[in-house]
């Protein structure tokens, strides 16, 4: 994994041929990493459009970027952990659980964050943080 860990929105975007799409595309074409809880909710948004999680697993296993050019990673005990220990640097900025859940995975690997949240690029963490757009 050398293209960083994508939050949701770098994954929709590049999923809705969103602006920002390119970037997360050559980041796949390197390979990148993903949280479980950060493609869960790209699932979930997935289902409130009317796509159902195993239709959506499916796409993208048969477009080789599941479990190939993007991998899903488990939320550990030791992101947990860093989770909890984020609000206060991140909660001026609005963060979610699941955002918070992708800059733990980013830091456990020491790979930068992407995200198409312009409101990360303020954050004063320990974890570098890329913008698709």
């Amino acid at each position: 994994m050398t293209g960083g860990v994508l939050d949701a929105s770098a994954v929709l975007a590049y999923l809705n041929r969103e602006a920002g799409a390119e970037v997360v595309a050559d980041l796949l074409a390197v390979g990148a990493s993903v949280s479980a809880v950060n493609f869960a909710e790209v699932l979930s948004t997935g289902a409130d459009r009317g796509v159902a999680a195993e239709r959506l697993i499916a796409r993208l296993t048969e477009a080789g970027i599941l479990d190939g050019a993007l991998a899903v990673q488990p939320f550990t005990t030791e992101d947990a952990s860093t989770v909890a220990g984020l609000p206060p640097a991140t909660r001026g900025a609005g963060l979610s659980l699941g955002d918070r859940a992708c800059l733990a995975l980013a830091r456990r690997l020491g790979a930068p964050a992407i995200t198409a949240d312009a409101a990360w690029s303020e954050l004063d963490i320990d974890v570098e943080i890329r913008l698709i757009r």
